[in-house]
């Protein structure tokens, strides 16, 4: 009878921690459950960016605005608009050609894209963590300068007007990733975007100068946009814009952003 009763408190003990275990686990459960209803709860679809890298590169004045909506788990599109500054050539300033004033600028800035976000590499629906996919931007910029320039035939420096004028048109595949943080701030990182770009860039002068005079004043133009523009050496600098101020060719382009938004 003893070892009966003893048999007995042993099975109702592990009847007991059982069902206290199985509770436990719905409890568990229901928290999880709980917990991702909240967190996809917090799963907003919009996103307005601002652009922090085109301020850096072309100025104070350059402010380009973005939207991002999210279509399904894991791709979206985004769209970019804004003002955006033809650099300043203030660096132009040697013996023979000195940057005076900026009589008048202007410029406009517009992309989109289409993003994939890989699911195997993300843990998070979009748009956190890795995409991919293709992108198209142009951007146009004016400026008219007034210059002091010293004649080759020699003589007191004179004044000179030009205006340039320079469009870049570019379609191309960027990856890039965005990292989401305390749910409605963004960060994203455009970090690799190769493309094919249609370049046109024109500078005109408003002043009547010798053939001599002309090309010279061109290659110090064409100089300062060298080191302005990363990537103009190797794609437009020299060659007929040294010669007549103009040129239009389709060659090498490319994509770097970084962006930081809200959620909503």
């Amino acid at each position: 009878m003893k070892k009966t009763t003893w048999l007995l408190l042993i099975l109702t003990c592990s009847f007991l921690a059982l069902v206290q275990q199985k509770a436990a686990a719905q409890d568990t459960l229901k928290t999880n459950d709980a917990k991702k209803t909240k967190k996809e709860s917090k799963e907003f679809k919009n996103t307005v960016h601002i652009n922090v890298t085109n301020p850096l590169i072309f100025g104070d004045r350059s402010i380009i605005l973005g939207y991002e909506r999210v279509t399904g788990k894991h791709q979206s599109f985004t769209v970019n608009v804004g003002l955006t500054d033809f650099p300043s050539l203030n660096i132009i300033d040697d013996d023979s050609l000195k940057a005076k004033t900026i009589s008048g600028q202007s410029g406009m800035h517009f992309s989109g894209d289409y993003r994939f976000y890989l699911a195997k590499e993300n843990k998070y629906n979009a748009p956190h963590g890795i995409y991919l996919g293709p992108y198209f931007g142009y951007n146009k910029f004016e400026k008219e300068h007034n210059w002091s320039l010293k004649s080759t035939s020699g003589g007191a420096p004179f004044d000179v007007e030009s205006k340039t004028t320079m469009s870049i048109a570019t379609l191309g595949f960027q990856m890039g990733y965005q990292f989401v943080l305390w749910d409605r701030i963004a960060l994203d990182l455009v970090l690799l975007g190769p493309g094919v770009a249609s370049y046109n860039l024109k500078a005109s002068l408003g002043t009547n100068l010798s053939e001599a005079d002309r090309q010279k004043f061109f290659e110090k133009l064409n100089e300062a946009l060298t080191e302005k523009f990363p990537g103009y050496g190797w794609t437009l600098g020299g060659g007929d814009f040294e010669v007549d101020g103009s040129t239009n060719t389709t060659s090498l382009g490319y994509r770097y952003m970084v962006q930081i938004g809200f959620r909503f």
